[in-house]
């Protein structure tokens, strides 16, 4: 499955079921660059436990006010719609792996 991109509109629609993980980044963020290859190879791997979502934080500022993203990457798992673990700046596949793990 690829990695979509969400935006206020069709969040909670594309959060609501099964396990999601949703990172809150912008264009401009250095750390939201290196995470993104990180997620890519995550996606290419589990895939099909997890669906991975992106949301501009400048583009789409009701749903990372909502959940009070303050700074970014921050990456929100979704499981059925509520939130189940939360993870802010960088971490390396294996640790993003393990919390998809913890959840699925």
């Amino acid at each position: 499955m690829a990695i979509s991109h969400v935006t206020d509109q069709n969040f909670t629609a594309e959060t609501g079921s099964g396990l999601v993980l949703a990172d809150f980044w912008a264009p401009w963020c250095g750390p939201c660059k290196m995470i993104a290859p990180v997620l890519e190879e995550l996606d290419a791997e589990m895939g099909d436990k997890v669906k991975i979502v992106k949301l501009d934080v400048d583009e789409n500022p009701e749903t990372a006010a909502k959940f009070g993203v303050m700074s970014i990457p921050t990456l929100l798992f979704f499981k059925d719609g509520e939130i189940v673990d939360k993870v802010v700046g960088f971490q390396p596949k294996d640790a993003l792996a393990s919390v998809v793990q913890k959840h699925v």
